[in-house]
């Protein structure tokens, strides 16, 4: 009798640890069906034993120069290594101090021992819509540092993802750090994530919202939001961003913006909800999480709507 199973096991590969950067770009260029980067491994190894990924090599990069290393500058911002795991952003307190949306969104993935492998470089670099930190280090005008067998460049995130699975990286690419800028004075953020449970769950929708004051355009508040799992790569509605930058912030012109908002959304139906289902909860979420920042940085009572 066939005993059939639904996780036959991890396919064989060849375990790859490169003492440098330039050898790990090398191999890597040279086998680019054959090779995959090697970091925390949350996704690799579901992939490979599900049959979605067969690459015969994994490349160890998480050991190399740099990779481990969270720093932050008051002048230039916080860098992130590729190599650290979620805990580590959670936990730090130079992210908590200045960025503690980035925390916030981190803290939100999966379990806390899965996030002792998980990494944001992992999270941007697989290129999910549904990805939790993506939001965050796009709305504070985040960039990847690549290194290839070209040398060292930088990628901003507003330009990186081509479709679900797909960025600007080509075989021999490696991120080593991604850099955010220090953020606007008087800044505060939300990340909202609807999920079928509390913990562990994908996002069937998120919303990640920065707001700060800027006596430069209309309003006298600027915004930052992100939509998640809601279109092919993560989102900015530049029309509610518009919206908000150029109306006085009230009531009816953050429903305004969450509309618009809801209005360039382009969900597919799937087992987690319905396209239709997603695009109200993009309106929903997203005037609660404007409200909620829009009352941090203007420190006003939130007045959300039942509708």
């Amino acid at each position: 009798m066939t005993v059939l199973t639904a996780h036959p096991g991890l396919p064989e590969f060849d375990y790859i640890k490169p003492k440098t950067l330039a050898e790990a770009s090398t191999f890597l260029a040279e086998h680019p069906k054959d090779a995959r980067i090697f970091v925390g491994g949350t996704d690799v190894f579901v992939r490979m034993r599900d049959g979605f990924w067969k690459e015969k090599y994994l490349v160890d990069v998480k050991g190399l120069d740099g990779m481990k290393a969270i720093s932050f500058d008051p002048k230039a911002g916080l860098t992130i290594g590729a190599a650290v795991n979620m805990n580590q952003i959670v936990a730090s307190p130079e992210v908590k101090q200045h960025y503690p949306l980035l925390a916030e969104a981190a803290h939100s993935v999966a379990s806390y021992q899965l996030r002792t492998r998980a990494t944001i470089a992992g999270n941007v670099c697989n290129a999910s819509p549904a990805g939790d930190t993506i939001g965050a280090c796009i709305v504070f005008n985040g960039t990847l540092s690549v290194y290839s067998v070209n040398g060292l460049r930088r990628e901003p995130l507003s330009t990186f993802f081509l479709g679900p699975g797909r960025t600007k990286l080509q075989p021999g690419d490696i991120v080593t750090t991604i850099h955010l800028p220090l953020p606007p004075k008087g800044a505060a953020g939300k990340y909202i994530k609807l999920g079928r449970n509390n913990i562990g769950d994908l996002a069937i929708i998120g919303v990640t919202a920065l707001g700060c004051p800027d006596g430069e355009i209309p309003s006298g508040y600027r915004f930052r939001i992100a939509l998640a799992s809601v279109a092919p790569v993560p989102l900015v509605p530049a029309a509610a961003e518009k919206i908000l930058a150029e109306k006085p912030i009230t009531e009816a012109v953050i429903a305004e913006a969450a509309d618009a908002a809801m209005e360039v959304a382009t969900p597919i139906d799937d087992v987690r909800g319905s396209a239709r289902y997603r695009k109200l909860m993009v309106r929903n979420l997203t005037r609660q999480a404007v409200t909620e920042v829009w009352s941090k940085i203007s420190n006003q009572s939130p007045v959300i709507s039942s509708q």
